[in-house]
C-alpha cells in the first residue's frame, strides 16, 4: 500500500514533527527536516541492507521515503520500523520494457515534483536511471547515484548483451549528467564509469560497500564436526553457483562427508537458475539446498568456510556478514570479491567460472583445518577496522551533505 503525498496531509511522529502549510518540510521540536528520499527496487532488502542508512539519515535530521516496488504487509512494517515512511512504485526490476520503464519515470517524476525532496539517493540499475531522468525535472533537489554492482547488462558476449549493454551506457550517461555525486563499493566499477564517459571523474566517490553492523554479527566459534561449506546468492549463474556444485561433486568423491549448503532465493533474471536444476543436485546429494532466508545468521554460524564464487560484484555483502561472524573466505578474484580477502590471511581467491580452481582450495580447507579459526579471526578484524556499517555510514553522509550546515557544496572527492 503507497501512502499519500506529504504535501496532501498533516502528520505526527517521531516525537511530535508536523508538516508545514505547503507540506515541504517537517518540524521536529521547531527544527526544520531535511527531506530524503531512497528510491530502490526491490522491498524485502531495503531494511536489512539499507535500514542502518535509513536510521542514520533520519538521525542527522532527515525525514526519509522509502520507495521500491510494491511490498506485503510484514515488509512494509519493517521499513516503516526503521522510522521511514514507505511508498510503492511501478517498477519492473528485470527487463526493457519501454511502456513499463516509461510507467516508471512518469511516476517518480510526479512524485519527487510533489514531494520536493532535498536529496534523492537511487540504488540499483533502473531506480538509477529513472530516478536519475525524473530529478531532472527537480532543480532544487541533489541527486546521488549508488552503484552496487555492474549486473547482467554490463556482461558482454552474444549480440543481445552487447546490445543490451549499449542501451544500458547510454541510459546512465543522460541519467547521471546533472547527478551531484555517484558512489561507487569498488574502484573497478568507477573506472569503468569513468572510461566509457557514463559519469565525470570528479563527482565520483568509493566507499566500502554497504558495511556490516558487526554489533548484529557476533562472531561465532568455530566448532567440530564434519567439513561444512554455504553459499548464500539468488539462484543465479553468475553468482557462480554452477561452479560450487560441480566443485562440490569433485570433492565429495574424496570427502563424502563434506556438505555444501545453498541459501537463497529463485531470480526472474535471464541468467537465472531454474529450480528443477537446484533440485536435481539436492536429490544427487551434491547440495544441500536450504531454501531462502531473512536471516542468514543461523545459518553462518552452522558453517565452517563461506563461499562465494561470483563472476562480479559491488561489494558483495553476504560476504561481509561470514567475515563478521568469524568465518574464513573462499571467492573469486573479480570485481568486488577481492576487496575482501588477504590470500592466505583470512582466506582464498580463485579465477571465476573455474570449478577444479575452486575444488582444490576447498579440499585445502578440509585438509588444514587449524588454518580456520586463526583465518576466521582475521576476517572478523578486517570486518571491523574496513567495513563497519557505521564508518561506511558517515562517508555517505559526507558526501551526500547529510548533518552539515548546508548541503550544497559538499566535497566531492
Amino acid at each position: 500500500m503507497s501512502l499519500p503525498s506529504t504535501a496532501d496531509c498533516s502528520e505526527t511522529r517521531n516525537g511530535g514533527s508536523e508538516l508545514s502549510e505547503n507540506g515541504s518540510h517537517q518540524r521536529l521540536h521547531g527544527h526544520i527536516l531535511k527531506r530524503f528520499i531512497l528510491v530502490g527496487a526491490y522491498p524485502n532488502s531495503v531494511s536489512t541492507f539499507r535500514g542502518d542508512l535509513i536510521r542514520d539519515v533520519i538521525d542527522a535530521g532527515s525525514q526519509v521515503t522509502v520507495m521500491t516496488a510494491a511490498a506485503p504487509p510484514e515488509v512494509h512494517a519493517e521499513i516503516e520500523a526503521t522510522g521511514a515512511l514507505f511508498e510503492a512504485y511501478p517498477i519492473q526490476r528485470n527487463g526493457l520494457n519501454p511502456q513499463a520503464d516509461l510507467a516508471t519515470l512518469r511516476h517518480l517524476r510526479r512524485r519527487f515534483q510533489e514531494l520536493k525532496p532535498d536529496v534523492i539517493l537511487a540504488y540499483t540499475i533502473k531506480p538509477v536511471i529513472w530516478g536519475g531522468i525524473a530529478a531532472r525535472r527537480c532543480p532544487d533537489s541533489r541527486f546521488f547515484a549508488l552503484i552496487t554492482g555492474l549486473g547482467y547488462a554490463f556482461q558482454r558476449g552474444s549480440f543481445k548483451r552487447n546490445l543490451l549493454n549499449a542501451i544500458v551506457v547510454r541510459l546512465y550517461r543522460f541519467a547521471l549528467r546533472r547527478a551531484e555525486g555517484v558512489i561507487f563499493q569498488n574502484s573497478d566499477n568507477r573506472d569503468l564509469f569513468v572510461e566509457k564517459g557514463i559519469v565525470d571523474a570528479h563527482k565520483c566517490h568509493v566507499v566500502n560497500g554497504s558495511g556490516v553492523n558487526v554489533s548484529e554479527f557476533d562472531i561465532a566459534p568455530v566448532f567440530d564436526g564434519e567439513p561444512r561449506f554455504l553459499l548464500i546468492a539468488r539462484l543465479l549463474g553468475e553468482k557462480g553457483i554452477r561452479e560450487y556444485a560441480a566443485a562440490a561433486e569433485t570433492v565429495k568423491r574424496q570427502y563424502p562427508n563434506a556438505t555444501f549448503d545453498l541459501v537463497g532465493p529463485e531470480d526472474p533474471s535471464p541468467d537465472g537458475i531454474p529450480s528443477s536444476e537446484v533440485d536435481s543436485w539436492h536429490q544427487k546429494g551434491i547440495i544441500n539446498y536450504r531454501g531462502a532466508t531473512n536471516d542468514v545468521r543461523p545459518f553462518l554460524k552452522e558453517c565452517h568456510i563461506y563461499v562465494l564464487p561470483s563472476y562480479h560484484e559491488g561489494l558483495p555483502r553476504t560476504v561481509l556478514e561470514a567475515m563478521a561472524m568469524g568465518r574464513p573466505i573462499l571467492t573469486t578474484d573479480v570485481t568486488g570479491c577481492r576487496e575482501t580477502v588477504k590470500p592466505g590471511v583470512n582466506g582464498w581467491l580463485v579465477p571465476k567460472a573455474d570449478a577444479d580452481a575452486l575444488a582444490e582450495k576447498m579440499i585445502w580447507f578440509i585438509q588444514n583445518r587449524e588454518q580456520w579459526s586463526m583465518m576466521g579471526s582475521e576476517s572478523r578484524k578486517i570486518a571491523e577496522d574496513r567495513f563497519d556499517v557505521k564508518k561506511v555510514n558517515a562517508e555517505m553522509l559526507r558526501i551526500m551533505g547529510i548533518g552539515q550546515a548546508e548541503g550544497k557544496g559538499a566535497r566531492v572527492d
